[in-house]
């Protein structure tokens, strides 16, 4: 069995010093690709299920395909709801199959986000299933400020509702398109000294491959978030196949077409999280 939480895979990347990527699925043949990926390399990786795949495929569609991919695969995968803003998400994920679970209380005030995450906390560890909590605020690109996080309220947050992984705003960005991200380290080491469990950065996409690597090797970050630059690849793969081929028409055929250009990226991104183990 490879089902696995994000404890499974992330304690032993906290405790040997390496990263496991958060892919975003949106969909059946990126979900296949991610897990082929993680197969040739060897190495975990985690499924998420964030608001836009939930709002096109119902909670109850994706539990049992991402436990089917977990169930087959040769490497550990973790089946996550990712951004979660009420328990009901929460519960419905966990009720459908997923075995971990992102409560985001980002936007809220502290006890509040405190008192959210002690009550997802509480449905979902019975059930072996893992938590991710976030402080501090990341926000979009061209559109949402970020509010950075505070190394006494990331240790409030764990000392009360102990999640077992933290996302944290050190200049992560998502959605971005470019490799631009700075990494605040002086914030990211304060918050490294005020807690102790596994630290999470979404929008992963925008930072250098070379940052990733030291922040895997060199620090608490455990789990990066990665999305856009594999919708990318995958936008642009379809958009070759398409051209050439005017009297294609055959989604699986597409869709086929596409997979050997995401599996390649997917394993890029990988190697640049997780060289350490590879």
């Amino acid at each position: 069995m490879t089902v696995a939480n994000l404890t499974d895979v992330l304690m032993p990347a906290f405790d040997e010093g390496y990263g496991v990527a958060g892919l975003v699925v949106l969909g059946w043949e990126d979900a296949c690709a991610f897990v082929a990926a993680a197969e040739e390399l060897r190495c975990p990786v985690i499924l998420q299920a964030g608001p836009g795949c939930r709002a096109h495929t119902s909670v109850s569609v994706l539990g049992p395909m991402f436990r089917t991919l977990a169930e087959q695969a040769q490497v550990p995968v973790v089946c996550h709801i990712d951004h979660a803003t009420t328990v009901a998400e929460c519960q419905a994920g966990i009720d459908h199959g997923f075995t971990s679970v992102m409560i985001d209380g980002s936007r809220l005030e502290l006890a509040e986000n405190i008192a959210l995450t002690n009550a997802v906390r509480d449905i979902a560890h019975p059930h072996g299933v893992s938590v991710e909590a976030e402080i501090g605020f990341v926000g979009y690109d061209e559109d949402t400020v970020s509010l950075p996080t505070k190394s006494d309220e990331a240790a409030e947050l764990v000392n009360q509702a102990r999640p077992d992984a933290l996302a944290v705003s050190i200049g992560n960005v998502h959605l971005q398109t470019s490799s631009e991200t700075i990494i605040d380290r002086p914030a990211l080491a304060a918050i490294e000294m005020a807690v102790n469990c596994p630290l999470v950065l979404h929008g992963a996409s925008g930072i250098r491959i070379k940052d990733r690597q030291w922040l895997a090797t060199h620090t608490k970050v455990c789990k990066f978030n990665v999305g856009t630059e594999l919708r990318q690849t995958f936008g642009a793969a379809l958009r070759d196949v398409l051209a050439s081929d005017a009297l294609l028409f055959d989604r699986n055929q597409i869709l086929s077409a596409v997979k050997p250009a995401l599996i390649a990226q997917t394993k890029t991104v990988l190697k640049s999280i997780c060289a350490k183990r590879l």
